[in-house]
């Protein structure tokens, strides 16, 4: 693979998770669990109704979430990952471990002593 491929690659993966809360719905979701769609909006305080159907909506055409309805009054609708969105989680988990990386690493060079580059 070229970088050039991979960087189209990668821009291609990216676009699956575009969005302000794609990332926290997977959050919620990650672990096998099967939320409604009034506890996602409760885990979620921030997020408009409107939104989160948008989000929920795109993340199922790509694939990475299921809607089950069931046909019941009141009526009843759950979200669930499918196997290719709970196969994100590893690759999420190691960009949370990069990302902790970093403040490690900030704190690390704030304790440092400054070095000053000669002219």
């Amino acid at each position: 693979m070229t970088p050039g491929s991979a960087a189209d690659r990668v821009e291609q993966a990216l676009k699956f998770l575009e969005g302000r809360w794609k990332l926290v719905i997977l959050f919620r979701l990650f672990g096998g669990k099967v939320l409604r769609f009034s506890e996602l909006e409760k885990a979620i305080p921030a997020i408009s109704q409107k939104m989160l159907i948008q989000q929920l909506r795109q993340m199922e055409t790509d694939g990475i979430v299921r809607r089950i309805v069931h046909h019941q009054v009141p009526p009843k609708v759950e979200y669930c990952l499918t196997d290719w969105g709970q196969a994100l989680c590893p690759a999420l988990d190691a960009l949370l471990q990069w990302a902790g990386a970093r403040e490690l690493l900030s704190e690390t060079d704030a304790k440092a002593p400054s070095v000053q580059a000669k002219s």
